[in-house]
């Protein structure tokens, strides 16, 4: 055995060379100190996290692996490697850790990877399995985080360096409303736990420090994470352990749609490994820090960056028959809705005609129609919905196959099934009506089904907007027609199968469903629960728009749910039951709530019912509210882990627009009058040198109180104010546009344009004049040109003021569009099926 003294020289050793090895036998910890604090103890090979200059870790964990259905610790393992390397990481140079366990018989090695960035303080995690033995095992989860009470070293599993009270925990959901999003005290758990599924946020409101996890990858695992409690002597909270597993979905879904399933239905994820094999855990990235609004910022955009996120879409505006009709809309009723909202809202940009549920025969028969509702079809209605300039935009649950369909009754091979090969059942449409079951992604014939389904709603139909909905319940382990495949990796090859069949010109909208699993594949998604038409719907899905303000343009596009701004009431619904119309003042909740998403914009009223409320109808027509959305950028909630207990939620939104606007979002969503002063220069307004005008967009009678920098406001409960702060002490100048253009081209050839503004000089709209008597709107548009010649082409950008700047150029055109006939340069379409 070695002894400590020849331990510390290798240890020494292994900190000047890069790559080295070190067999850990002892007292003393590898230490890197950076932007994070990270130390491996050579005895263990257990890591902490702290900041740096920190004298107490933050978080101390190992690694596990649950091996044929029991869980294998690292600290089980008898021996123990250490290799310390420099490498590039996701986020520049970083210092990265081999730990290697083995020594057991008739057991797995267990790697893991941990990697600490030089320059930012963050540093990310990967556990690996490697099947050394001589025979198939079954993995049901990897453990990249295993911090418990058993192995700590006498202090805490989490000190974020102030009173564990005082610690709050944002723990993302199973999907946007699954459970609904809520910040909770560290005491404030359900059955002792708090749960994440994707990401968490742990914040101490004393010492300002906080701790976030957050997935990286979502390639096969569902990534869950878990805190949790004990009771303490005194009742001061405590936890027993940390754990963040890469597992399957059947924890999460044994609660939703498997929760009345049979247990022959609840399949547990079992992996199988083979003599040599290795499977690896999801990339977990980890940050100690006293700025959480970085944390999240920084790791969306690495979502962004490594699933290629489709973020450019426009914000959409316009209307959906939901939280108006629920499953009553008929093709009347949606006529006289698409005929007003082309008459009076078009004009504003409102043009998406979305219908939700209740058109379709049944559910995983959506090309099928109600002809109940809509006895002609949906096609001939969308055709005139076209006809009167909007986009016509439909509800479909991808996934999901109701006892009723035609592929349940017909085709039950197409089904995921249990291991007794019966199809799995997972719930229902509505009060145990209409049985639901899940397509089996992998089988062929399934994904013929869904490309004739899809290709139906876009060709023959004209959808250019599709919503797809219960992704959340239909991700369930089983037996796919693919061995081996997990519920996560099932749901991205339907979705794959639906994007090459739609093409990227039609917008895929996420709804129910994990939130990282579909990025890449989807231009918008729902980032919290549904809304209606009371003010506790709003209350309740405003902690989702908020604590997910970052995904927006990082992740997807943002949908926040429609808002509601009528007196409509839906009292035959058990859920969001309205009974009394809403105030003027939880109208303006709602649409402001809306605004604040920066994504799109949805109606979720009854139009014609607006018609004699000229004051309500104007919440919708308000430009400054038009305009936060144009502008495309969530808003920022500044007090999303700091929100006063009297506030009950985060309440506070700022958005800076440029340089010189900023918009200002204040909800009381307590039952009694709120009052809060903001000091600007606290929210990044600096008093010194600048001059503010503040007004209420959405009253501009009630002028709230400035004095010495600080904002002061007044408002009644189950309200809002909408506050423009202007800085008349910079000049309001047009934004800089630079168009990248060809500079010739051939008659007949499609040719791409696009825009760029300055980042500081935000654009809400680009026109383009191509010089034939054709004019464009938007940031990437194509023109073609019929005939030879020179034109003078202009773009034009107008910023938040009203003021425009243009960029000028010419460009040449040459040849002329053939005209004879020539049967070796005629081609069929492509088949969408690979």
């Amino acid at each position: 055995m070695r002894n400590s003294s020849t331990i510390a020289v290798r240890w020494c050793m292994a900190a000047l060379l890069a790559g080295s090895s070190l067999a850990a036998r002892g007292e003393h910890t590898s230490s890197y100190e950076g932007a994070l604090k990270i130390g491996v103890d050579p005895t263990t090979g257990r890591y902490t996290i702290a900041r740096p200059a920190s004298d107490a870790y933050t978080l101390q964990a190992g690694a596990a692996v649950q091996v044929d259905g029991t869980w294998l610790h690292a600290s089980d393992y008898p021996h123990h490697t250490i290799k310390q390397s420099k490498v590039d990481g996701l986020l520049g140079k970083a210092s990265e850790w081999e730990v290697t366990y083995s020594g057991i018989k008739g057991k797995p090695d267990l790697t893991y990877h941990l990697r600490a960035y030089s320059d930012q303080a963050f540093g990310d995690v990967l556990v690996t399995v490697r099947n050394t033995t001589n025979k198939m095992i079954h993995i049901g989860g990897i453990r990249s985080v295993d911090a418990t009470d058993r192995d700590s070293t006498g202090g805490r599993i989490l000190d974020l360096g102030g009173p564990p009270a005082e610690d709050r925990v944002l723990s993302d959901s199973w999907s946007e409303d699954r459970p609904g999003m809520t910040i909770h005290n560290l005491a404030d758990s359900k059955q002792q736990m708090h749960r994440a599924v994707g990401s968490q946020l742990i914040y101490n409101l004393q010492s300002h420090e906080s701790l976030f996890l957050g997935a990286l990858t979502s390639e096969r695992f569902l990534t869950v994470l878990r805190l949790h409690l004990v009771t303490a002597s005194g009742g001061e909270p405590s936890l027993s352990s940390y754990e963040g597993d890469s597992t399957g979905t059947t924890e999460l879904q044994m609660e939703n749609s498997l929760e009345h399933s049979p247990a022959e239905d609840q399949v547990p994820l079992s992996l199988p490994l083979d003599p040599g094999a290795e499977l690896s855990s999801e990339r977990v990235l980890f940050s100690v820090s006293k700025d959480y609004h970085h944390q999240l910022d920084t790791y969306a955009s690495l979502i962004r960056e490594i699933h290629h996120a489709r973020t450019s879409a426009p914000p959409l505006m316009g209307w959906w028959s939901w939280t108006a009709y629920y499953f009553g809309l008929n093709q009347g009723a949606a006529l006289t809705n698409a005929q007003w909202e082309a008459e009076h809202l078009k004009s504003l940009g409102y043009n998406i005609f979305h219908i939700d549920e209740g058109y379709q025969y049944a559910r995983g028969e959506y090309s099928t129609p109600n002809v109940t509702l809509f006895p002609d079809g949906l096609a001939p209605l969308y055709y005139k919905v076209n006809r009167l300039g909007l986009t016509p935009g439909i509800w479909t649950a991808p996934f999901e196959v109701s006892e009723r369909s035609w592929v349940y009754q017909n085709h039950p091979e197409w089904l995921v099934k249990n291991e007794k090969g019966q199809p799995i059942h997972a719930g229902s449409v509505e009060d145990e009506k209409d049985q639901l079951f899940v397509l089996d992604t992998t089988n062929p014939a399934a994904q013929d089904y869904l490309r004739k389904t899809y290709s139906t709603l876009v060709n023959d139909w004209g959808v250019r907007y599709i919503k797809m909905d219960f992704m959340d319940d239909s991700a369930i382990e089983g037996y796919y027609y693919k061995p081996n495949t997990t519920a996560l990796e099932a749901q991205r090859i339907g979705l794959q199968t639906i994007r090459d069949t739609v093409g990227n010109d039609v917008y895929l909208d996420k709804d129910g469903s994990a939130m990282l699993n579909p990025v890449g594949f989807v231009d918008y998604g729902r980032i919290s629960q549904d809304t209606g038409h009371t003010f506790s719907a709003s209350k309740e899905a405003a902690t989702g728009i908020a604590a997910r303000y970052y995904m927006n343009r990082n992740y997807f596009v943002a949908d926040p749910d429609a808002f509601t701004v009528s007196t409509q009431t839906i009292q035959d619904r058990t859920w969001h039951e309205s009974t009394k119309p809403a105030t003027l003042d939880e109208a303006e909740v709602s649409i402001s709530l809306a605004a604040v998403s920066g994504g799109m914009f949805e109606i979720g009223d009854n139009l014609t019912s607006l018609t004699k409320d000229p004051v309500r109808l104007a919440l919708i027509e308000n430009p400054d509210l038009i305009q936060m959305i144009r502008l495309g950028k969530a808003s920022v909630p500044i007090d999303l882990m700091t929100y006063a207990v009297e506030d009950e939620q985060p309440s506070i939104f700022l958005l800076k627009e440029d340089r010189r606007q900023s918009m200002l979002t204040v909800f009381d969503w307590t039952d009694k009058q709120r009052a809060h002063s903001i000091d600007l220069s606290a929210i990044g307004l600096p008093a010194a040198g600048h001059h503010y005008v503040v007004t209420d967009v959405l009253d501009t009678k009630e002028m709230p109180t400035l004095s010495g920098g600080i904002l002061s406001i007044q408002q009644p409960a189950h309200s809002v104010r909408v506050l423009k702060i202007i800085d008349t002490s910079v000049p309001a100048t047009g934004p800089t546009v630079e168009a990248n253009h060809p500079s010739d081209g051939k008659a007949g050839a499609v040719l791409r344009f696009s825009a760029r503004s300055h980042q500081a000089d935000p654009v809400i709209s680009y026109r383009w004049d191509f010089g034939d008597g054709v004019t464009s709107e938007g940031i990437d548009v194509e023109h073609t040109y019929t005939e030879s010649g020179e034109y003078h082409v202009v773009v034009t950008a107008t910023g938040l003021g009203g003021e425009s700047s243009q960029d000028r150029f010419h460009i040449r055109i040459s040849g002329h569009m053939p005209t004879t006939f020539d049967p070796s340069n005629i081609m069929r379409p492509r088949s969408t099926k690979e």
